[in-house]
C-alpha cells in the first residue's frame, strides 16, 4: 500500500527530528517502491543500513535510483537520479515523493 505524504509536513518533520525522518522516509519509500515494482530482490532494510557505512550509501543510492527508474511513469533516468543524490538530495525527495503521491492517488481511484 502506498501512502500519500504531505511535502510541507515532511520538511517540518525533517527539521523537528534533526534529519532522522529523512532516514525513515528513505526506508518507507523504498518499501513502497519495492511493492509497486514487484521486485523481490530489492532490500530496503539493507539499503537503509548501508547509508551509515562509508561508500555503502553510494550503493544504496544507486539501487534506490534503479528501482525508481523501473516504477516511475516516465522512466526517470537512474543515473540522473543517482547524481542528484550526490549533488542535491532534496531534489530526489521532491521527484520521488511527487511520483509516489501520484501512485497513491491512482491506488485510491482503482479501489473505488
Amino acid at each position: 500500500m502506498i501512502k500519500k505524504r504531505n511535502m510541507i509536513g515532511q520538511i517540518g518533520l525533517v527539521i523537528i527530528t534533526l534529519g532522522i525522518y529523512a532516514i525513515y522516509w528513505f526506508y518507507k519509500i523504498s518499501e513502497e517502491m519495492k511493492f509497486v515494482g514487484k521486485d523481490a530482490s530489492a532490500s530496503p532494510g539493507l539499503w537503509t543500513v548501508l547509508l551509515f557505512i562509508p561508500f555503502g550509501a553510494f550503493y544504496s543510492y544507486y539501487k534506490f535510483s534503479e528501482l525508481y527508474e523501473k516504477i516511475s511513469s516516465d522512466h526517470f533516468n537512474k543515473w540522473l537520479l543517482f547524481v542528484l543524490w550526490l549533488v542535491f538530495s532534496p531534489a530526489v525527495w521532491f521527484i520521488v515523493q511527487s511520483e509516489m503521491n501520484k501512485k497513491a492517488d491512482q491506488q485510491v481511484t482503482a479501489t473505488v
